[in-house]
C-alpha cells in the first residue's frame, strides 16, 4: 500500500514536517512494508520553507536583511534548479520574531522582504513564490516597496521612513525608481485570505489587534492605509485596493498587487511546488491533518485542498485533527473519514504537551484499520 502523508502543522505544538514523520512512523510500525511518501504542507504562512525543504530538494540561500523591528537579521530563502525561488515573509517579518511587549504596528516594517526579493533577482531568479502569512506588520507593504525602489515624500518634500508610523506622513509617491527587473519577473503570492486593504474587513480591523494595534490605532491605520493606497494606485496605475487579498499580511498583498504580482491559494502553490498532485495520483491512501478542524477547513486551508486533490483522483483521504469543532460533519463532503487524536476530555495545555503521543497513537489505530482491509 502506498500512503501519502500531507498534513499541515498542529500550530503551537508540531510542525507539518514533524506531523508527517509521526504519521509515517505509526504506519510503518504497523506494517513495515507500507510504502510511505512524505509531503508536509503549508498554506503560505510560517513553516512554508520547512515544508518545501522536506518534500523536495531545494538549495538554501542565506542573506542578511532587515528584520521586522528594523534590526539586521540573518535569514534565508530557497531556490530550485528550475530557477524558482521561494521567500517566506514570516521568516523575515513574522509575528513570532517580535517580542510580545514590542508588538506595535508603528514600529514594524516589511523592508526585509523587499531586500530578499532583490537578493533573489540578483541571483538571476525571474519566478518567485512569496509566502506572506504570519506577518507582524500593518504597513501596507510600504517597507517592501521602498526596498524595491519606490520613493515616498512628506508634505515638505522629504523622503519618509518605511515603518508603519511613516504611513501618516506620506503625501506623494514615486514609482519611477522601482526595480525594472520586476517587469520581467513572475511573482506568485501565497495567501489564503480575501480581505480588501481597508474597511471593516480590511487589514487593520481584522488583523491589526493581533499585531499589537489598539482600538484607536485600528481606526487611524485604516484611514492611513486608505490615503496611502490611493497614492500607490495613482503612482502604479493599478486600482487594486479592493481586490480580494489586498489586506493580507497587513496590506502586503496590496503592495504585491501594485507591482503586478498575482495572489493565489497558498495551499495550491505549495502543493504544486512539492508535486503533491502527481504523488496523490498514484497513491492508495492520503492522510492529512491540522491542529483544529471545522467547516472552514474546506475553504482555503491546506487539509481541505489536499482533500480536493484526493477527490479529483478518486482516492480515499483521512483527516487526523487535534480537535473537531463547529459543523465538522460537513467535512465528510470531502474527507473519507475525520478523527480527533485526543483520547478523551483534556485541557488545551495537555493536548499541546502530548500532541506527539496522541497523534502517534491515533494514527496507529487508523493504520491497523486501513491495513487490515488492504491485506
Amino acid at each position: 500500500m502506498k500512503v501519502v502523508f500531507a498534513p499541515d502543522s498542529f500550530k503551537g505544538s508540531l510542525t507539518s514536517v514533524q506531523v508527517s514523520e509521526i504519521m509515517e512512523q505509526a504506519f510503518l510500525d504497523v506494517d513495515p512494508d507500507a510504502e510511505t511518501i512524505l509531503k508536509p504542507m503549508a498554506d503560505g504562512g510560517e513553516g512554508t520553507l520547512e515544508a518545501l525543504s522536506k518534500a523536495s530538494d531545494p538549495q538554501k540561500v542565506s542573506l542578511t536583511c532587515t528584520g521586522p523591528l528594523g534590526e539586521k537579521v540573518e535569514s534565508f530563502y530557497i531556490e530550485f534548479e528550475d530557477q524558482r525561488a521561494v521567500i517566506e515573509g514570516a521568516a523575515i517579518a513574522g509575528l513570532p520574531l517580535v517580542p510580545d511587549e514590542q508588538r506595535n504596528p508603528d514600529y514594524t516594517t516589511t523592508f526585509g522582504i523587499g531586500e530578499a526579493i532583490l537578493h533573489a533577482l540578483n541571483r538571476g531568479h525571474r519566478e518567485l513564490i512569496i509566502a506572506i502569512g504570519g506577518s507582524s506588520t500593518n504597513d501596507g507593504g510600504l517597507g517592501m516597496l521602498q526596498a524595491l525602489g519606490m520613493k515616498t515624500f512628506d508634505n515638505q518634500g522629504r523622503e519618509t521612513g518605511g515603518f508603519g508610523k511613516d504611513l501618516f506622513h506620506i503625501k506623494r509617491i514615486d514609482f519611477s525608481s522601482i526595480d525594472a527587473r520586476l517587469k520581467n519577473t513572475t511573482i506568485r503570492v501565497a495567501s489564503d485570505v480575501d480581505n480588501p486593504l481597508t474597511g471593516p474587513k480590511g487589514a487593520s480591523h481584522v488583523y491589526g489587534p493581533q499585531k499589537g494595534a489598539s482600538e484607536k490605532q485600528v481606526l487611524t491605520y485604516d484611514q492611513a492605509l486608505l490615503d496611502y493606497g490611493k497614492l500607490v494606485e495613482k503612482a502604479s496605475g493599478r486600482a487594486v485596493m479592493n481586490s480580494p487579498g489586498a489586506g493580507a499580511a497587513g496590506g502586503l498583498g496590496f503592495a504585491f498587487l501594485s507591482i503586478g504580482a498575482s495572489l493565489e491559494s497558498g495551499a495550491r502553490l505549495i502543493s504544486e511546488a512539492i508535486h503533491l498532485p502527481e504523488e496523490i495520483q498514484w497513491a492508495d491512501l492520503v492522510v492529512t491533518g491540522e491542529g483544529q478542524s471545522d467547516e472552514q477547513t474546506m475553504y482555503g486551508k491546506a487539509p481541505g485542498y489536499v482533500a480536493e486533490l484526493a477527490k479529483q483522483h478518486n482516492k480515499p483521504v483521512l483527516l487526523l485533527s487535534g480537535s473537531l469543532d463547529g459543523e465538522y460533519e460537513e467535512l465528510n463532503q470531502v474527507f473519507t473519514g475525520c478523527f480527533s487524536i485526543v483520547p478523551g476530555p483534556r485541557n488545551l495545555t495537555e493536548c499541546m504537551d502530548y500532541a506527539e503521543e496522541y497523534l502517534y497513537k491515533a494514527t496507529t489505530q487508523v493504520a491497523h484499520l486501513i491495513l487490515s482491509f488492504a491485506k
